[in-house]
């Protein structure tokens, strides 16, 4: 079991966000990191499934720096890799070898993939994936789903929002707006807006309307691609798109997005109608730890993701238990590698972009808990699991649960 730690023993971390506030607005270089319980922390390095804070506090780290860490900290193959990089030369602007070989690697994985093009964050990959579906179509408006994060920059005005999940819906405004709209986006398991699951039928209900009214379909597969399955939730689920975006996982913690598709909409690229540039694109330190990652995620038929798969399943069962054992109620919702557990009173997604109030009441007590348990979660509830949480971590971090429920049943016992 972690040691327990304690409010006084995380002061350097306050000290430092208090600091940080006088520098940078708001204390954190992203806006969802304020949320954090009791305060953001500060960490000095990783290893593996684990993380060390300022203060010495160690803990088993399942935020994975909000996902991209599927190998957990450090692995040595990605280190390797981008070591090398650091010697021969970290950016070029110009081509080398290395993104032919991540190319070839993401056609061959990705089944929507007949080319692809590289970026650097999820948000530039989903404004490229609109530019590409608005060019091909001859038409302007998107079609989003509420709570669906496509990156924070505003969504343009001519935008459509409609519930997840609803079929009728979506023939609705589509009937209503015959020839206006370019494109579908969804996340295909709504991670950002709660690890909500897609009905029976509706990827492909999805796939048969688009298709019948020549509407591109994009897949945001920042979250789900290379963590939910080797070939990314199109390969879960059997549903290919038009174009799919990713990023996160797919470089091991680096930042590099990909833009993946079918070659009649991104030869639009090639051709010059569709402008895509960036000083950073493709460079050789990303694309290393890129082809490193999916190198150990490819091998012996995935069978580390099938690992990780295995761990988070039993993670969410036995999270399940503690929590019926301690008499709070609770839901997990998701997949073995990124779920979220929901307690009844933490309030309701409060906007688009799938952010929920500060964490209070039992999630609140819950987040603490566990991080004076030992162990670091993100403060929405939302889990990530890396293939480097083995049996033995597994262990300890559903021991630290149960004390973690306890905890909670005492702050706030069930009605």
């Amino acid at each position: 079991m972690p040691e327990t730690q304690t409010a006084t023993s995380r002061r350097k971390s306050a000290d430092l966000l208090e600091r940080a506030k006088k520098s940078i607005a708001g204390g954190v270089s992203s806006a969802f990191r304020a949320k954090s319980v009791p305060h953001p922390l500060y960490f000095t390095h990783g290893e593996g499934p684990s993380i060390t804070d300022v203060d010495g506090n160690t803990y088993l780290d399942y935020t994975l720096a909000w996902g991209p860490l599927i190998l957990g900290h450090s692995h040595p193959a990605i280190a390797a890799a981008v070591e090398q990089t650091l010697q021969d030369g970290w950016d070029y602007g110009a081509q080398h070898e290395g993104e032919i070989r991540v190319a070839e690697r993401l056609v061959d994985l990705v089944p929507c993939a007949d080319r692809v093009v590289f970026s650097n964050t999820g948000t530039e990959a989903d404004q490229i994936a609109f530019r590409l579906s608005r060019a091909f179509t001859g038409r302007k408006r998107t079609l989003r789903f509420v709570n669906h994060y496509h990156g924070w920059l505003d969504a343009p005005p001519d935008t459509l929002f409609l519930p997840w999940n609803d079929l009728d819906t979506l023939e609705k405004a589509i009937a209503e707006h015959p020839d206006e709209i370019a494109c579908v986006i969804l996340e295909p398991i709504l991670c950002n807006g709660g690890c909500i699951m897609p009905a029976d039928g509706y990827l492909q209900g999805l796939r048969d309307i688009t298709a019948k009214h020549g509407i591109v379909l994009i897949f945001d597969e920042v979250i789900t691609g290379f963590r939910v399955h080797l070939n990314g939730a199109q390969g879960l689920y059997g549903i290919t798109p038009d174009l799919a975006t990713f990023g996160k996982a797919v470089a091991g913690g680096f930042p590099l997005s990909v833009i993946a598709g079918r070659y009649e909409i991104m030869k639009l690229i090639e051709d010059a109608t569709v402008l895509h540039g960036g000083s950073f694109n493709g460079n050789p330190t990303v694309l290393a730890a890129s082809e490193a990652t999916l190198e150990e995620l490819a091998r012996d038929d995935g069978a580390a993701l099938k690992g990780a798969t295995q761990s988070g399943e039993k993670l969410v069962e036995g999270i399940r238990a503690a929590a019926a054992e301690a008499g709070i109620p609770i839901t997990v919702r998701g997949v073995g590698t990124v779920f979220k557990v929901v307690f009844p009173d933490e309030g309701a997604v409060t906007d688009s972009r799938g952010l929920t109030a500060p964490p209070s009441g039992r999630l609140g007590a819950w987040l603490e808990a566990m991080l004076d348990n030992g162990v670091y979660l993100l403060p929405d509830g939302r889990w990530y699991v890396a293939t480097v949480h083995g049996d033995t971590e597994v262990e300890m971090t559903l021991e630290a649960a149960r004390f973690a429920m306890n905890a909670v049943a005492e702050k706030h016992p069930a009605e």
